[in-house]
């Protein structure tokens, strides 16, 4: 079943061909905005399952969007989409529990794979954004890690639960909590609730498949 997709952009051009080329993929657009305001409210409304939204809008930013939408429990995937390469803006993102983010000169391209991924519930950044905000070399911190703490920090990233952590490497949700506390002293993280949370998004390219199999 496609997910209901709400779509929000302050560019009509842009907003219109984003709109038909969904549809003619066979989305379920269910309604399109040209204002924060209105996207937010709208998302009030009908709690569409994905939300794909412009960073810079009038009123009301896709980030301020995003925010709201975690502060209040709206269950809602926020996609950004945007032409800056701005570091900033990515980092907030990923501290408002931003499911996609991708560059506008690559949406038509991204956006498919994008919802994809979203609507499976895993987490989609644009390759050009982050190779061109990101380091390639792996920060040699994650070396300290044991493989179980590399799992825990790329489920981490991706917004799972202790509990459904523990599930999906059949450990309890216990020893879950336990590996996250190594892992918050090994990186020397501040004490703040987000820490975990936003190392883990962070870093979570540089953990490989290769990380994630059974031992």
């Amino acid at each position: 079943m496609q997910p209901s997709i709400l779509i929000a952009d302050d560019h009509p051009l842009v907003l219109k061909g984003l709109q038909d080329f969904l549809l003619e993929k066979g989305y379920n657009v269910i309604c399109s905005e040209t204002n924060g305001k209105h996207a937010y409210d709208s998302i009030l409304k009908n709690r569409p399952d994905i939300a794909v939204l412009d960073i810079r809008m009038p009123l009301m930013t896709g980030i301020e969007i995003a925010e709201a939408c975690r502060d209040n429990n709206i269950k809602t995937k926020i996609i950004l989409i945007t032409f800056e390469k701005d570091e900033t803006l990515y980092i907030q993102a990923q501290s408002f529990n931003v499911s996609g983010y991708i560059l506008k000169e690559f949406a038509l391209v991204e956006i498919e794979n994008c919802i994809e991924a979203v609507n499976n519930g895993r987490t989609y950044f644009s390759e050009q954004l982050t190779d061109y905000l990101l380091p390639e070399e792996k920060p040699k911190i994650l070396e300290t890690l044991t493989p179980t703490e590399k799992k825990v920090l790329y489920f981490i990233a991706q917004n799972k639960t202790a509990k459904e952590i523990g599930d999906l490497l059949f450990i309890s949700d216990r020893t879950v909590e336990k590996h996250k506390s190594h892992i918050i002293k090994k990186a020397k993280l501040a004490p703040k609730p987000n820490s975990l949370s936003l190392f883990a998004k962070e870093h979570e390219h540089f953990i490989s498949e290769d990380d994630l199999k059974n031992t």
